[in-house]
């Protein structure tokens, strides 16, 4: 018997160990190959997902010589735009021009600037811009100040950790609520739904993100004299990722780590000075439709921290609209396929001409705090939009406190005794642009000759405060179809804008909405009786809680609705599912029916029907959205036919009410803009207030200004001048 085997002529103990180890280790590593190469493969057939190595034509190396160049050409581009901002109100045009000669010479404006970058480059002798690659060299990690203190992160993760990449997030910390009166993805609430724009069908785009994410449409422009000219289209133009489509794989419990999908983040489009949006357009590069981006060294070397107008390259699509006239990306459409223009969302744009806040030079991040790569959005929401940083306040008052009026002490005590009801927007938005959509009916596109394209047919496109605009009380809670929620502080159970239709538009001359069953211009019409009323009591059981919880103001709410086609067989008492449209079908044809049919033969939108995503997914939304049961049966699929099921065309339930938060007027609306007997811009009753309030709230203000001057000038007599006004 020798020392390596025992009396029984088997190995000693701890060698079978060693050899389990071994094997284990060897399985071990086998399953990780398996599953690191084997589910990213599975998971791109499953969600029609692709990716490849993107290369990008502005990426090119330059010489020593072209280097120098640049720079001086760099340096007079920025300094003659910083030195006309400076001379901007010099009326006299000799002394304008000899005034703006001599402060682009100073040196401090060239300092101004900050291109760090530019010596920076020179020293690491870098010359050319690959992407994240270039930008990790040096920014592998960052310090990210939080309250607790500062962290060291991952740069890369920070960044795909963010709603500009993933465009969702399924973390805690929504402001929206289900109509099942669960707060959404709140704890305890079983599995978070991606919440954000990757799967939100909405009647402004008219389609999921997936299925519009880059697109090519054969447009015939009139200025084209009817030759075909390709638009780029999709939603992927206001996303820093770079691949054939959102980041699906995010949604689901297991992340694939894609290093090409890492490559193709254009970092550029939110930090350049220089970034050339003519660069963004949509390129078929054999593999799929994906995004072009701008990797020029000119824009690799003005990088700065972010700055309004690199906000607005994207930003201004939610609020004046690609159309609106002060906006940059409008007036560089592309290269090749030049973007399409879209009319206004929000309608409150951003400018100097606009917001009071553009004129005095605010950059965004001066409200919008930001840690590391996440950018808050405030905590008040209406929708299911996600939200990097739910702990961090976006709010007026952090500026102007809660007694924002000081210059006149005669009204002082008065408007400043509004704050505690009324919202700063309520009377400091004082118009929306002329471009802003209220009603669009996708089921009727009419032929746009100046774009080439049939265009969803605009029922209603105003600025009008009156057409446009809904006062409401918020809480700064939100349900998933944009209701604000709030309550009347008096306790009033008559204030329940859920149950009515918020504005009838009876008073736009010949407008008549029509189709998807409404009458007298309701949109809650074609609501049958049965789920009305059980409309009416999920409200009473499920939200009215969240309706009265915390403090209500009221507050403008710019209206909007859609009619799209709906998958009636899921139908619950606040509508139906919303089925998406193809953009290339629909812009080059005008066959709405046709451009959802081709939408929904998308992989991931069959998916949606299938089991894994309706487990993890769908069933938890569907749940929030009130629909008890819902039936993942594809609506174009015999078994759909089989059953009875319907696709039919309807406007949504009820307007969607969007929060208006900028446009922000110095001078705000006058007292007898509400304060009127005949009917002000405030609708006292539907607001919930009694008849003896109403009586109180129309007179106008001059009885109730006396009493609060004596008040006022009490207080400051005892308190000094800056005594706060109850």
């Amino acid at each position: 018997m020798t020392d390596a085997t025992n009396a029984s002529g088997r190995p000693p103990r701890t060698r079978r160990r060693r050899r389990w180890l071994a094997r284990g280790v060897v399985l071990a590593l086998l399953l990780w190959v398996v599953w690191s190469v084997g589910y990213p493969i599975v998971f791109r057939w499953y969600s029609g997902e692709r990716t490849a190595w993107v290369e990008y034509p502005s990426s090119r190396e330059i010489s020593r010589g072209e280097f120098r160049a640049l720079v001086k050409e760099i340096y007079e581009e920025n300094i003659s735009r910083s030195a006309a901002r400076i001379v901007e109100d010099e009326t006299d045009p000799i002394y304008r021009r000899v005034r703006l000669h001599r402060v682009q010479k100073l040196r401090s404006q060239r300092e101004r600037l900050n291109l760090h970058h530019i010596e920076r480059f020179r020293e690491a002798g870098i010359m050319q811009y690959e992407g994240p690659k270039t930008c990790l060299a040096c920014h592998e990690e960052m310090k990210v100040m939080w309250p607790e203190g500062p962290r060291v992160v991952d740069t890369l993760e920070d960044v795909l950790d963010t709603s500009h990449f993933r465009s969702f997030h399924k973390e805690v910390g929504l402001s929206t609520y289900g109509y099942d009166g669960r707060k959404v993805n709140g704890p305890g609430n079983g599995t978070p739904v991606p919440a954000g724009k990757i799967g939100r069908a909405w009647g402004v785009t008219g389609t999921f993100t997936w299925t519009g994410w880059a697109q090519l449409i054969q447009t015939k422009p009139e200025s084209a004299g009817g030759e075909v000219v390709m638009r780029s289209e999709g939603c992927g133009q206001c996303h820093i990722g770079g691949m054939y489509s959102p980041p699906t794989d995010m949604m689901m419990p297991f992340t694939i780590r894609d290093r090409k999908r890492e490559h193709a983040i254009d970092c550029l489009i939110c930090h350049s000075v220089s970034y050339d949006m003519n660069e963004r357009y949509v390129v078929d590069d054999g593999v799929g439709l994906r995004w072009n981006q701008d990797r020029s060294m000119k824009a690799a070397l003005t990088v700065t921290r972010p700055q309004s107008r690199m906000c607005l390259r994207c930003h201004q699509h939610n609020m004046g609209g690609d159309t609106y006239y002060g906006n940059e990306a409008a007036k560089s459409l592309g290269y090749e396929n030049p973007r399409l223009l879209h009319a206004a969302k929000r309608g409150t744009a951003y400018g100097p001409a606009d917001d009071v806040h553009a004129r005095a030079g605010l950059d965004c991040l001066d409200c919008h705090t930001a840690r590391g790569h996440k950018i808050a959005r405030g905590r008040a929401g209406v929708d299911l939009v996600s939200n990097d940083l739910p702990d961090i306040d976006v709010s007026c008052e952090l500026c102007h406190t809660d007694a924002p009026h000081y210059k006149d002490p005669r009204a002082s005590a008065v408007l400043n005794g509004h704050t505690a009801r009324i919202a700063c927007e309520t009377c400091h938005i004082t118009h929306l642009s002329d471009d802003n959509m209220v009603l669009v009916d996708w089921l009727d596109p009419v032929w746009d000759p100046e774009e080439g394209i049939y265009a969803p047919r605009l029922v209603l496109k105003s600025g009008d405060l009156g057409e446009a605009v809904e006062y409401l009380w918020f809480n700064n809670k939100g349900t998933l179809l944009a209701n604000a929620l709030g309550a009347n502080p008096n306790g009033s159970l008559g204030y329940n804008p859920l149950m009515k239709q918020l504005r009838r538009f009876d008073k736009v001359p010949g407008l008549v909405i029509s189709g998807g069953g409404v009458e007298d211009n309701d949109f809650l019409a074609p609501l049958p009786k049965g789920l009305y009323q059980k409309r009416g009591d999920m409200i009473e059981e499920n939200l009215r809680a969240v309706m009265e919880s915390g403090t209500s103001k009221i507050y403008p709410f710019k209206l909007f609705n859609a009619r799209m086609y709906e998958d009636m067989n899921n139908q619950g008492p606040f509508g139906s599912m919303i089925l998406p449209f193809d953009y290339a079908t629909y812009y080059e044809t005008g066959d709405a029916r046709k451009a959802m049919e081709v939408a929904m033969q998308h992989p991931i939108v069959k998916r949606i029907y299938g089991l894994p995503i309706k487990l993890f997914i769908m069933d938890q939304f569907m749940e929030y959205f009130g629909v008890e049961k819902w039936k993942p049966i594809h609506p174009l699929s015999e078994e759909y036919k089989r059953i009875g099921g319907k696709i039919e065309g309807h406007w949504m339930r009820q307007s969607g009410t969007l929060m208006i938060n900028h446009g922000i007027s110095r001078e705000g609306l006058s007292c007898r803009d509400c304060h009127v007997p005949d009917g002000g811009r405030l609708d006292f009753v539907a607001l919930g207030y009694d008849e003896d309030k109403i009586e109180e709230l129309i007179e106008l203000p001059e009885p109730i200004l006396e009493k609060a001057m004596e008040f006022q000038e009490r207080a400051i007599l005892a308190d000094g001048p800056n005594a706060a006004v109850d």
